[in-house]
């Protein structure tokens, strides 16, 4: 087959969820004999023009310069530009600004969409760009010939609201294998002795229910709080809780063997994610053996189901904090490590896209 990838800022990642499986997948179907082409960002910082078998497509962006408006300019470039290269299949990740241009895809091609979480349920957004959200979701529903859902929660909505079936196909992270305590020094906490949330401060992650609850809870044991807190939200939250010395926002870190050892060796991992699909971090907590607390939602239970403990309300953190620890729940902690060597492992994943698009690809009339 030959494949496009559109929707992201390009290969190798350096931005995000969406690009690191766009960087995994698309060396994967590679290595299975197929031929396949990922966008790229004009500035992205690999300016080559191959990826490990994976042909770049580097197209102008404007990001840089108009802020969001230039990923609808971006998404446009790289939507012409496929028009003219006989795709079998075009793979769109998320439908934010490139749907409105759903028009302009090649009618040969087999649009697949990954239909991410429900953005416009995000609170960072206005009324108005909501609204366009809400709209955006609805042309790629409607347009694309195939769609995938990251979340089982997804799949119910796209089903209930459109009237479209969906294949459920969730995302990936690689388990967590060699745990070292020496990190925890830098952090100034203790094996066993701290809990943790990270997130990006946003209302919709709930770190400020969870960060009441602790507020609530007449103990001292420290909860590091990772996120990049230099936003208006961030500044809200640290004034809120500053009197609780508990509270450590210790700020974005990227580091990914620092993190796994964080969340390998606290006590309980707050996850108050409520918006979206399949969460990364998520997966990523539970390749790392944390013990999760989670919001409680489909989304995160459809992930988790009964191996974590769930929370709607910082009397309920407060609660949980007072009678649950990690040492008494160590199966649980073993059946969502389980789950992702089981389950959510990559090499399952992508062989459940390409599995889609052999499907899609015998089902459709396009390139018959």
């Amino acid at each position: 087959m030959k494949i496009a990838i559109l929707g992201t800022r390009g290969v190798p990642n350096y931005y995000g969820g969406f690009e690191q499986f766009a960087e995994f997948f698309s060396v994967y179907l590679v290595q299975q004999g197929h031929e396949v082409y990922c966008y790229n960002s004009h500035n992205h910082p690999f300016q080559e023009n191959s990826f490990n078998g994976v042909n770049i497509i580097h197209q102008y962006d404007p990001e840089f310069k108009y802020g969001t408006f230039g990923q609808f300019i971006y998404d446009y470039n790289c939507i012409m530009d496929s028009r003219t290269r006989d795709f079998d299949i075009i793979l769109q990740l998320g439908y934010t600004s490139n749907s409105i241009w759903y028009f302009l895809l090649s009618k040969n091609s087999i649009i697949i969409t990954n239909m991410d979480g429900l953005e416009w349920k995000r609170t960072k957004y206005s009324k108005p760009v909501q609204q366009f959200l809400k709209f955006a979701e609805r042309l790629a529903a409607k347009s694309s010939d195939f769609l995938i859902s990251d979340s089982l929660g997804i799949q119910k909505f796209l089903l209930a609201k459109y009237k479209k079936e969906s294949t459920y196909i969730a995302y990936g992270a690689y388990p967590f294998l060699s745990p070292n305590e020496s990190f925890l020094k830098e952090y100034n906490v203790e094996r066993g002795k701290y809990n943790m949330i990270m997130a990006r401060f946003e209302p919709e992650n709930n770190l400020d229910m969870v960060l009441e609850g602790v507020a609530l809870h007449e103990d001292d044991t420290p909860i590091i709080v990772i996120g990049k807190h230099q936003t208006k939200y961030g500044t809200y939250l640290k004034n809120k809780f500053q009197k609780h010395q508990k509270i450590r926002f210790i700020g974005g870190l990227y580091n990914l063997e620092h993190l796994n050892n964080l969340r390998f060796y606290s006590n309980l991992y707050f996850h108050g994610h409520s918006v979206g699909g399949t969460n990364p971090s998520l997966l990523e907590a539970m390749a790392s053996k944390a013990f999760i607390i989670a919001h409680k939602n489909d989304f995160n239970f459809g992930i988790l189901k009964e191996n974590a403990f769930y929370f709607s309300n910082p009397i309920e953190v407060k609660n949980i904090l007072n009678t649950i620890k990690k040492s008494d729940n160590l199966q649980l902690v073993q059946n969502n490590f389980d789950a992702i060597v089981n389950d959510f492992n990559w090499e399952k994943i992508n062989g459940e896209y390409l599995q889609l698009f052999k499907e899609c690809l015998s089902r459709s009339n396009k390139r018959k």
